[in-house]
């Protein structure tokens, strides 16, 4: 690889520096301003309630959309959806080719063909420990281990020194699914020099180790064992691992499995595809649930997070179809709580409780390991690759500030603690914030993408917070009332207030007859006098100030 004196590598996150999910991640090389640039994963996040309407978030890529003629590809370190549950959302807009490992590339056909474009997807399979050439980037996956199958770092080697992306990972002795993290890989790397290394932050405050998969087998056997009834166990539905253990469990007492939840359907699918899980019987499917004695059938559901549509809160709510739960039952939180779902979890157990079923979490027993790097595991790395330069990334701001000091306790010459937007200068000369580009957050909504920060979502969260009230005023051609002011609302009256109504229409009728004949004859004049006038009467009653819109009528 050659380099021209102008040349920079930069790097720069636009999602999942700041943050935990909805990761995008870009590295350019090049003179600055004619860099090429390629993506590392885009991923989504999930709404946690607070915005109405919307269920998925995920970053705004404006700033590599302008730039996608110089974006050589995508690489995706694994198939979780806050690293690749953005692409069915954003590739129409990048139109560039994707590269990943079989069975990431699995769980992404499946999502884009639900998508009109699913056909003009380029997508390069790459083999476990392959190399990719995207213009002047050399792109190597090394194995890791973490809670999917096929888990990559990523070894960029550029002109100007090379950056390991280490993605989502953990040091796993025993997997359960999948071969053990590449140390010796790891550890060349380093004998061969490392400039960078962005760095998986999440368990950062964890002492020691995050513990290995095949330590749960022996614990979950022994609950499944103690339970009389039905037993379900809720996990991540893309931990084909913890899959596998349960399975395990589950025949050591007697019982079948049962699948429930669509994703883990899709997820069992796309892991037998690729040769996983190729000792596990076929798991039965969720309408099977009631030809099974109690006693021997445990059921793997979706919604260990408090998903209000999974199949664990249908359930909970004896709303599913074919699954009940009552008493004397047992639910297995087989999963950590990701922060900000502390309240949907603890609703979620307190409605399983109400029904008599015994909740089991990782207050109560080993249930659960993470599938990220604990400090133990930290250290570890830094002493196998010992880059010049540390990165925190995937972590709140508390997060990546505890790494960078971790990584100089290692000895790391540069930690740089950025987040979204931050164009870090990694090369040539000391790392440095060069600049910073525009971040942003689109959602969901329906059949569209939105802006987070749109007036669409502003006022839709307004009126869920104030109500909305929508007024109708009838203008004749003298500029006077032709009758009287219409009006209707939502989310703001309770039934039976007229006295209120009736104020908010006497001041759209006061705004109308206070203004001039002159400005009376300006539609948006008199429409904004009225919506004001309105609003001002709903907060003197009710302390409210509605989302209002008038609806002006000349005849």
């Amino acid at each position: 690889m050659t380099q021209t004196r102008s040349d920079e590598l930069v790097f720069l996150p636009l999602g999942g520096a700041g943050e935990i999910g909805m990761n995008l991640n870009l590295y350019g090389y090049g003179p600055p301003g004619d860099e090429t640039w390629v993506m590392v994963d885009l991923g989504v996040t999930f709404s946690d309630g607070a915005i109405p309407g919307v269920d998925v978030i995920m970053p705004d890529p404006g700033f590599i959309v302008e730039r996608r003629d110089r974006l050589a590809g995508l690489v995706l370190t694994h198939a979780h959806e806050d690293h690749l549950g953005a692409v069915p959302y954003l590739w129409d807009r990048l139109r560039c080719p994707v590269y990943a490992t079989p069975f990431a590339i699995s769980i992404l056909r499946r999502k884009l063909a639900e998508t009109t474009f699913a056909d003009q997807v380029e997508i390069i399979e790459v083999p476990l420990g392959g190399r990719v050439r995207l213009g002047p980037f050399d792109m190597e996956l090394i194995t890791l281990t973490h809670s999917i199958p096929e888990p990559n770092a990523i070894a960029i080697r550029t002109g100007l020194g090379t950056v390991l992306h280490t993605g989502d990972w953990k040091f796993d002795p025993a997997p359960v699914v999948g071969a053990v993290s590449d140390e010796a890989a790891l550890r060349k790397l380093g004998n061969d020099g490392v400039l960078a290394m962005v760095c998986d932050s999440t368990n950062v405050f964890v002492p020691g180790e995050s513990g290995s998969e095949a330590d749960l087998e022996a614990t979950l056997t022994k609950l499944i064992g103690e339970c009389q009834h039905r037993v379900a166990v809720t996990c991540f539905a893309t931990n084909v691992a913890r899959l596998e253990t349960i399975a395990k469990a589950a025949r050591t007492n007697g019982r079948d499995v049962v699948l429930a939840g669509r994703s883990l359907r899709r997820i069992d699918d796309a892991a037998r595809e690729n040769g996983y899980l190729a000792n596990v019987p076929a798991f039965l499917d969720e309408e099977d649930t009631g030809h099974i004695p109690a006693d021997k059938v445990l059921i793997v559901c979706t919604g260990s997070q408090g998903e209000p549509r999974a199949a664990l809160a249908r359930i909970a709510a004896g709303e599913h179809g074919n699954v009940t739960l009552s008493d004397g039952d047992a639910v297995i939180f087989s999963s950590r709580i990701i922060p900000g779902n502390e309240a949907a979890i603890g609703r979620l157990h307190n409605a399983l409780v109400a029904r008599g079923i015994r909740v089991v979490s990782t207050e109560d027993d080993i249930v659960h390991v993470s599938g990220h790097p604990a400090r133990g595991e930290l250290v570890r790395m830094y002493q196998l690759v010992r880059p010049t330069i540390a990165v925190p990334v995937h972590g709140e701001l508390r997060h990546m500030v505890e790494h960078a000091a971790l990584a100089r306790d290692c000895q790391v010459p540069h930690a740089v603690v950025v987040e979204n937007g931050a164009i870090v200068r990694l090369a040539p000369g000391e790392p440095e914030i060069a600049a910073n580009a525009p971040v942003g957050r689109l959602a969901a909504d329906g059949n569209r993408l939105v802006r987070l920060d749109g007036e669409l979502v502003r006022r839709r969260t307004r009126a869920m917070w104030h109500g909305a009230a929508m007024v109708t005023v009838v203008i004749n051609d003298a500029g006077e009332l032709a009758r009287e002011p219409q009006i209707s609302t939502t989310g703001l009256l309770e039934e039976g207030d007229d006295t209120v109504e009736r104020a908010a229409l006497d001041a759209a009728r006061a705004a109308v007859e206070a203004l001039p004949a002159k400005r009376r004859a300006d539609d948006e004049e008199l429409k904004e006098a009225v919506r004001l006038a309105v609003r001002r009467a709903f907060n003197d009653s009710v302390a409210k100030k509605p989302v209002t819109t008038v609806h002006l009528v000349r005849i």
